[in-house]
């Protein structure tokens, strides 16, 4: 069972007008991206029109190595992925990038975000007797873009028009056998940027992080509903951008890494802001301030440079537990915080503590690491969430849980502080939480936390929308 919120995806495509070991390239980046998914990874190469592809489910170098890497060859196309899925369970077959063959030439393409119409999508090719092998959003747009590339004269125009299907969130880069394709949705819910390497290829990925590790050098972001083709030179394709964009604001929350810089404002900035302004909306006497590793790090060292309280290193984390550590019984369920996190007590004990982490959603662990803190000797305990309360679903490939199970949908704040064993309890405001990312380029859905979204959405959308049971 989740007990907090998790990544969505992570994207990376490579153009490069030489033939060379492209797949490395993608390697790397895929390496830098893995914070944005854990459950599964894959790379197409395009060798002159010839896909190679690998993917499975686990981490990158789980899934890849050099025996992998060679077999993909050389070419000068690729693109990668990295998934957790919020859409589709995990399964081999979800793993991305999806590799579809038609009439006009094979098509690869890997997706972060979610399609709030992906099952009406899914419903209408189904009708006409499209077969359907994958439970996830990505099969659902490449069907869409295949229908139009029949009446179409190009890729990029097959794009062009499937995009008036698709509503919700979406990045995407696309592979033909001569072309590369970043596509973003028109709300610019999840980023997407482009880099040149310094042998002059052409790079899309979902954080400037990625660029950093293959040494290529940022040069803008994608726009919110931006279609751009490399085909040896680059063309933009405006046809659907022009409207009020909507950041994911998680993103600088939680979802990015640090040093990745999204819209023009640095993650890691944004994450000091928070800090701060936690510090002027919820400001308390204590000794020591400590951030749960590892989104609660930066929000920590900006209370603490606020306020003046200390900063103190609280927890070590054990980097080798990922999110697939067995917890086959309730005891050993209560007791993974302890195997994945250790405080140290001589920064803790005897101290007024202030705890600072990016959210809190069902309340469990929050309690479990306030009672770490607690068994370590704190005196004290002051909880500050460097985001607003959960009171409702996210739509766009965030994997934020049903009103049922969010702690904030039940209890009021007094009382969550009450749940989870801490004197005192603040959250970031909604208002807050918007002016973190300071000199971003875009507006930010804040959904989640208001129920106001920038679309319209469905009633309910179950993260296993294309599996149910006979009679559901």
């Amino acid at each position: 069972m989740k007990t907090g919120i998790h990544e969505e995806c992570g994207v990376f495509g490579i153009y490069s007008k030489e033939t060379t070991d492209i797949a490395s390239d993608t390697y790397f980046a895929l390496y830098a991206l893995q914070h944005r998914g854990q459950e599964s990874c894959g790379i197409v190469v395009n060798d002159k029109g010839l896909f190679s592809y690998h993917k499975d489910l686990g981490l990158v170098p789980e899934v890849f190595n050099e025996e992998q890497l060679n077999k993909l060859g050389t070419g000068n196309i690729s693109i990668g992925h990295v998934r957790y899925s919020t859409t589709g369970n995990s399964n081999r077959s979800n793993a991305q990038p999806l590799v579809v063959r038609h009439i006009k030439g094979p098509m690869a393409i890997a997706h972060n975000g979610n399609l709030i119409n992906a099952r009406e999508l899914r419903e209408k090719y189904e009708l006409k007797g499209a077969i359907f092998h994958n439970t996830n959003d990505t099969e659902a747009i490449s069907y869409a873009i295949t229908e139009q590339r029949l009446l179409q004269p190009s890729i990029e125009k097959a794009v062009e028009q499937a995009m008036y299907k698709f509503k919700g969130a979406y990045s995407l880069v696309i592979m033909s056998p001569t072309k590369l394709i970043a596509a973003r949705d028109p709300n610019g819910f999840r980023p997407l940027c482009m880099g040149e390497t310094p042998n002059g290829a052409v790079v899309f990925a979902s954080e400037t992080c990625a660029l950093d590790s293959i040494g290529a050098k940022f040069i803008r972001d994608v726009e919110p509903g931006e279609i751009i083709v490399v085909d040896g030179d680059v063309h933009s394709i405006k046809t659907h951008c022009g409207g009020k964009t909507s950041m994911c604001v998680f993103e600088y929350v939680y979802f990015a890494r640090p040093d990745s810089v999204i819209e023009g404002a640095c993650v890691h900035q944004a994450r000091l802001n928070a800090g701060k302004i936690l510090w002027e909306e919820h400001p308390v006497e204590a000794d020591v301030v400590v951030g749960v590793p590892d989104s609660g790090l930066d929000a920590a060292l900006g209370f603490s440079k606020a306020s003046g309280i200390p900063y103190g290193v609280g927890f070590i984390k054990n980097r080798y537990v990922g999110r697939t550590f067995i917890q086959p019984t309730q005891a050993q369920r209560t007791n993974a915080v302890k195997i994945k996190l250790n405080v140290l007590k001589d920064v803790v004990k005897g101290k007024k503590v202030v705890l600072i982490d990016d959210s809190i959603v069902r309340g469990t662990t929050s309690a479990r690491i306030v009672n770490l803190i607690r068994e370590a000797g704190a005196k004290e305990v002051h909880m500050r969430i460097s985001s607003p309360p959960f009171t409702n679903p996210c739509y766009f490939g965030t994997d934020i849980d049903s009103k049922e199970n969010l702690i904030a949908c039940k209890l009021p704040v007094d009382e969550i502080a009450k749940k989870i064993g801490a004197d005192t309890l603040g959250y970031l405001s909604v208002e807050g939480v918007k002016k973190i990312a300071e000199g971003a380029n875009c507006d930010f859905c804040v959904g989640c936390f208001t129920g106001e979204y920038p679309v319209k959405v469905p009633k309910e959308m179950p993260k296993d929308k294309f599996e149910r049971k006979i009679g559901e």
